[in-house]
């Protein structure tokens, strides 16, 4: 994997290379393979810190690649709201019905380049398993997806491993599984077991958060 290590003498703009020496001053390093086409889902696992937000953003910076990102449209209101935009933020309406999946992937597809990172635990704090709706999205506009992986262990985040849903959940759940044996969160008490939430558990868990 050390031949994606992003360092600051191969980065082209001296905005890249000042994000990645901020974080190496913190002692992360950054793992960066070229994206696999213009859309797609970024899974970031796990997510257990307010630190996951300025590392990524400082990552997202040093690669010189624009993501979007999903946050509750709570957030985006008052003068923070065009800011948050601008870091590629999306307001999402927590009660909306699982039918904004098809409109989300509809947007994607419509823009040239379209690329939305998603923290499938969908909160902090700990739950027994992850939301399933960075998977529907990526079998609905049919895009790979890139397994983002924070290590706070080894101070690492990467986003190097890819994979398109099959349409098979079991097999595919195993797959991620596999990338991301060993990656330790900040409160590793608090990163939820890599099994897809029932259907059922779906909206009910959305109610209790709105």
């Amino acid at each position: 994997m050390t031949d994606y290590l992003l360092r600051p003498a191969a980065l082209p703009t001296l905005r890249q290379r000042a994000a990645l020496r901020v974080l190496q001053m913190f002692g992360w390093k950054v793992f960066f393979k070229p994206l696999p086409g213009p859309h797609g889902v970024c899974v970031i696992y796990p997510h257990t810190s307010n630190w996951d937000f300025p590392i990524g953003l400082l990552a997202t910076w040093a690669m010189g690649t624009q993501f979007k990102w999903l946050a509750k449209d709570t957030l985006f209101r008052g003068p923070m709201g065009r800011l948050m935009r601008h870091w590629g933020g999306v307001p999402v309406d927590r009660r909306a019905p699982m039918g904004a999946t098809r409109q989300l992937a509809d947007t994607m597809l419509a823009a040239p380049s379209f690329w939305i990172g998603i923290t499938p635990e969908g909160t902090r704090a700990y739950r027994p398993n992850w939301k399933s709706g960075f998977y529907h999205l990526a079998v609905t506009a049919n895009v790979p997806m890139v397994l983002v992986r924070f290590d706070y262990g080894k101070k690492e985040l990467s986003l190097v491993d890819t994979m398109t849903p099959t349409g098979d959940v079991e097999r595919d759940m195993d797959a991620i599984r596999a990338v991301y044996v060993g990656s330790q969160a900040l409160y590793p008490e608090n990163a939820a077991p890599i099994v897809l939430a029932p259907p059922r558990d779906e909206q009910p868990a959305q109610r209790k958060r709105a």
